[in-house]
């Protein structure tokens, strides 16, 4: 019988240390079956920071080093600069890319650095006990806001995608889901081109994946996939926000 589902090369296999329903084993997911498909595990390297995704050294199967909160960015620059034949993946969360690391993250895509940035948004401070993050949606209620976030009194949702792709050194940026087979497949493909533009050496990368949080949000697996559907998309549209690539094309005189 012919195998047509099996474990990336590129992840290690222990069992999951994360909640029922958290999207970061997806995430992991992901990023080693590009590592496979590309053929870069002898030459890739890992950037895990503070959060949740310190535990990616845990699942993936190539090298990984962890950074202080923030400073995921500031590390993978200069791993990128250092050697530019590795090939550089930087995993975020929003409370560690878009709170303490909002300066790091901003300067390196306006540089133009050379290394894919995968931001997981659940839009609360997960591995801490659930405060409000930076992505928090007004309304929503947290450890920290406990009568859901006012905006007069705490600021709006920051939409990272949007504020980064006025930059300069920008590529590539795309938000994803996580939250179906349809979404994760998309978001793959984003990821894809995220892959592709590193190779090339085109620029600043980031792929932004809405993630379920079902115990830091009080829900069963199933009502956090459903909550995010109903609640998230509407703020965080899906879909590529920017391409270089395709800026390239549009501006392309047509022949006569």
């Amino acid at each position: 019988m012919e195998r047509v589902f099996t474990k990336p090369v590129a992840m290690k296999e222990p069992r999951t240390l994360y909640c029922p329903g958290c999207g970061h084993g997806v995430a992991h997911r992901l990023v080693a079956e590009l590592i496979d498909e590309f053929g870069l595990r002898e030459r890739a390297i890992g950037i895990a920071p503070v959060g949740c995704s310190v535990f990616a050294d845990l699942y993936w199967n190539f090298d990984v080093i962890s950074t202080a909160h923030g400073r995921a960015p500031a590390a993978a620059t200069g791993m990128t600069r250092a050697n530019p034949d590795c090939f550089v993946v930087s995993y975020q969360g929003d409370g560690d890319l878009a709170a303490i690391g909002t300066a790091e993250i901003i300067h390196a895509a306006n540089r133009g650095e050379n290394f894919v940035t995968v931001f997981v948004n659940n839009a609360i401070y997960g591995m801490t006990g659930g405060q409000m993050a930076p992505t928090t949606l007004v309304g929503q209620k947290s450890t920290t806001c406990q009568l859901g976030r006012d905006p007069a009194i705490m600021g709006h949702p920051i939409r990272v995608c949007e504020l980064l792709q006025t930059l300069g050194g920008v590529a590539y940026i795309a938000r994803g889901a996580l939250e179906s087979p349809k979404t994760i497949m998309k978001t793959k493909s984003y990821l894809r081109k995220a892959f592709e533009y590193a190779l090339d050496r085109r620029g600043f990368t980031l792929v932004e994946m809405l993630s379920p949080c079902p115990t830091n949000w009080g829900m069963t697996p199933p009502q956090a996939m459903t909550w995010l559907r109903e609640n998230m998309l509407d703020y965080y549209p899906l879909g590529v926000v920017r391409d270089v690539g395709a800026e390239e094309k549009a501006q392309k005189p047509v022949a006569a």
